[in-house]
């Protein structure tokens, strides 16, 4: 009996089934190539080699090939080999899907949440890459520290400290796949923890509420008014055990946290044992004023600090990192699994681009990129748009812009026809929020390449109340 398996030039997985060897070959290599399988192009294995890996005679072998062949499934060259013929994939019966409309892509793309991709700094991440990976022991390729990799949480713990004023510790860091699964780590450790109810921004990311309450955990709003973020409420409802915010650079809004309001969470945490969650998304970007410091400094053994590469970098790296409470170090490891889920060569190339100063240097140009497209956004809506009020642009790589009262949606629709995305702020409002609505759009000006900025600009004009 043929073994239904063969491994010599490409992995093939054939069954010949039916009376006679040849025959249930060439009916299995049919039937691969007829449904697509096997692509057009698609190199076999030599006829010995694939004789040798199903235990069958290399005649036989060579005369299913020959067959197929003449029928047109295969085509055969001296020099380079047996390979599948270029002709039309018939799909299983019963199989099609109905034709899929695809929506048109977008030409311009204001979305907030993504740095300029093509900035990335590739040539020094791969000097990096290299001079980390050559220096790594061999054991950094095991499964390793659940915590991550020692060199980038050493790293982390320099470079946080001395930018963003935090306390940091290796042993309390943890890296993490980008901050979702940071939050999905905390929202197990905080539910184990008998949590019940986790405060929440007014004007935030759903998909972060989402998380907190797929972890077992209700969030609440709280209020928002012209200083931002509201945290009374957090002394008046006991069943609040936590609370999520983003002090440095209010998402979407764009302030910081009042200085005496800040002062409150703290206080409001030591107070009742509550656990304070930072997301500091993007603490590097700073034009107009001085960079507010992390709130962890304040006091670190209340305030879980959550940091990202995914704006000062890029988002596909999935690296994050959170400082932990000594409280929750053990919880959100054991949370995490017996072992590392973060790329090992990844972290060490990370850990060799902070220490080397690729980092700083990297950051300081991007800084300076960003400001100038601030600046070329600020002019063009002075220039078009004077009416219309910007806010929250002293930081970070998107802007609000007020609209008129009920014109949201249709500036969005109008968006749409000109084939640029673009969000409302509408988009961000949690649901259960008392916050009166507001008609705005949240304007990634950090997410276009160069070579797009201008028409991107020019597009957000045109659709402009």
């Amino acid at each position: 009996m043929a073994k239904p398996w063969a491994a010599f030039g490409v992995d093939l997985h054939l069954e010949p089934a039916g009376p006679g060897l040849r025959r249930g070959l060439t009916a299995a290599l049919r039937e691969a190539v007829r449904t697509g399988r096997l692509a057009p192009g698609t190199r076999l294995p030599s006829s010995r080699s694939l004789a040798a890996d199903l235990g069958i005679a290399r005649n036989t072998v060579a005369e299913a090939y020959a067959e197929l062949v003449a029928e047109g499934w295969l085509t055969a060259r001296q020099g380079s080999g047996t390979r599948v013929a270029d002709r039309p994939v018939i799909p299983p019966t019963g199989t099609t899907a109905p034709p899929h409309r695809e929506r048109p892509r977008p030409v311009y793309d204001l979305v907030p949440g993504t740095p300029d991709l093509a900035a990335f700094p590739r040539t020094e991440w791969l000097k990096a890459a290299r001079r980390a990976f050559l220096a790594a022991p061999n054991q950094a390729l095991g499964y390793g520290d659940p915590r991550g990799r020692p060199e980038l949480r050493t790293a982390l713990a320099g470079y946080l400290a001395r930018a963003r004023g935090v306390r940091a510790d290796p042993e309390r860091v943890v890296v993490c796949a980008g901050f979702v699964h940071g939050l999905q780590l905390l929202g197990r450790a905080l539910r184990a923890r008998g949590l019940d109810t986790v405060a929440v921004e007014s004007y935030g990311l759903p998909p972060h509420w989402k998380q907190l309450t797929a972890a077992g955990l209700t969030t609440t709003p709280l209020a928002f008014d012209e200083l931002g973020t509201n945290p009374g409420r957090l002394g008046e409802d006991r069943s609040i055990g936590a609370v999520l915010l983003t002090p440095a650079h209010q998402f979407p809004m764009g302030m910081p946290l009042h200085r005496d309001r800040r002062a409150t969470v703290v206080d409001w945490a030591r107070r009742t044992d509550g656990v304070v969650l930072e997301d500091d998304y993007d603490g590097e970007f700073r034009y107009d004023r001085q960079p507010v410091g992390a709130l962890q400094g304040l006091d670190p053994d209340r305030v879980v600090y959550l940091g990202t590469a995914s704006k000062s970098l890029a988002p596909g790296l999935r690296l994050a990192w959170m400082v932990l409470p000594p409280t929750l170090v053990d919880a959100v490891t054991e949370a995490k699994g017996g072992s590392d889920t973060c790329g090992a060569v990844d972290q060490l190339t990370l850990a060799e681009f902070l220490t080397s100063g690729a980092y700083d240097r990297h950051v300081r140009a991007a800084r300076l990129r960003y400001r100038r497209r601030r600046d070329a956004l600020v002019q063009a809506l002075a220039t078009h748009a004077p009416h219309l009020q910007v806010t929250g642009i002293a930081a970070g790589l998107h802007a609000v812009l007020r609209l008129p009262p009920g014109t949201e949606q249709s500036v969005l629709q109008a968006a749409t026809w000109q084939r640029l995305a673009l969000h409302g702020l509408s988009a961000y409002r949690h649901e259960s929020s008392t916050t009166e609505r507001l008609d705005a759009l949240v304007v990634g000006y950090g997410t276009p390449p160069d070579h797009a900025w201008a028409g991107a600009l020019e597009a957000l004009c045109r659709v402009l109340p």
